[in-house]
């Protein structure tokens, strides 16, 4: 197997307190993050070969984040360096990303302004055997959908395997474009899709029936997943995984989470997760795809693919930072612990 290749945009994750009290300190809290870049980022911790496609801008900023990202044992040489800045996002500390109050601030940003013509597909996809990116990267403007179309039909030139998260962010999706526009075409060159009922329905415009989501009942999701899932792989034929994660809220602070992952013919379904109090949001569900990414790596099976990726994402949410820093023997040991 070769490298695994995330493509995707950096952003810097600034998080101010609720209550203000940053504008008496002059310190704001940060992160370096985006959702590929989180994939890269596990990845590279687990020990597969991980490389990192975005675009930054020609300054000291930029050089120390690929020397950072080059400390991680992420492989940087596909970066593109062009344009003026790096894209932020500012959200209150331990919020979710889907939170109202995220403000985005990337229009114009290196990642933003790329164009098709403008990546050496040759060279990028050298030694790659994977090709990793999320709806959070067509979700920016047409031009950068464009750039993702033509991944793809270089990835499928070259027989590469293609992962697709359907990361839903309303707050993106603001340049005429509708994501039904857009994603079914590119969901076509994908192997493994990523997301869950309501994303299926909003992005690729599979069927939702409401009946079964609407009072939070497992066996019904569970039902609902296989349906999605079947529909997934009859509308796309190049797809042969699709995963879905339940996420829910427990308690005020607390989680609800199990996942499923339909390979084969078969909906595999993970152990669920309950605790009353969790520390961050952010990355969990790209800490998700990168334990999925990590077991089909492997060649291990559908059900030990789908734990350890699950395991991985539980584990997320206890680590304040937009990336995992669990190691594949800490992951292993919560499998164990939380194991019915």
């Amino acid at each position: 197997m070769g490298k695994v290749l995330s493509f995707g945009e950096l952003l810097l994750r600034i998080c101010p307190d609720g209550e203000g009290e940053w504008l008496g300190q002059n310190k704001l809290p940060f992160y370096v993050g985006g959702a590929e870049l989180n994939v890269a980022t596990a990845l590279a911790l687990w020990g597969v070969p991980s490389a990192y496609l975005t675009a930054l801008p020609e300054n000291f900023l930029s050089e120390q984040l690929l020397e950072y990202l080059q400390e991680l044992q992420i492989d940087i040489s596909p970066v593109v360096i062009q344009g003026e800045r790096i894209g932020l996002y500012y959200l209150p500390k331990g919020k979710d990303l889907k939170n109202a109050g995220v403000i985005y601030d990337r229009k114009g940003s290196a990642y933003a302004d790329l164009t098709p013509g403008s990546i050496d597909w040759d060279a990028v996809f050298e030694g790659v055997s994977w090709f990793h990116f999320s709806a959070i990267c067509p979700a920016l403007n047409q031009s950068v959908a464009d750039v993702c179309a033509e991944a793809l039909q270089a990835a499928a030139d070259r027989n590469i395997f293609v992962s697709l998260d359907l990361n839903y962010r309303a707050k993106l999706w603001k340049y005429g474009k509708e994501p039904l526009d857009i994603m079914p075409t590119l969901a076509l060159s994908c192997d493994l899709i990523m997301g869950n009922v309501w994303a299926a329905n909003k992005m690729l415009g599979m069927p939702l029936q409401e009946d079964l989501v609407q009072d939070i009942d497992k066996d019904n999701l569970l039902q609902h997943a296989t349906l999605t899932s079947e529909a997934i792989l009859k509308e796309f034929p190049r797809c042969k995984m699709v995963a879905n994660t339940f996420r829910f809220d427990h308690g005020p602070q607390g989680i609800r989470y199990f996942t499923t992952l339909y390979a084969q013919g078969e909906l595999h379904v993970s152990q669920e997760y309950v605790v009353d109090t969790i520390l961050d949001k952010v990355g969990s569900g790209d800490c998700f795809m990168a334990g999925l990414i990590y077991g089909l790596y492997h060649q291990r099976a559908p059900q030990e693919t789908l734990e350890f990726a699950t395991a991985a994402a539980f584990k997320k949410l206890f680590i304040e930072s937009d990336a995992t820093t669990s190691t594949v023997a800490e992951i292993e040991e919560t499998i164990k612990a939380y194991a019915n």
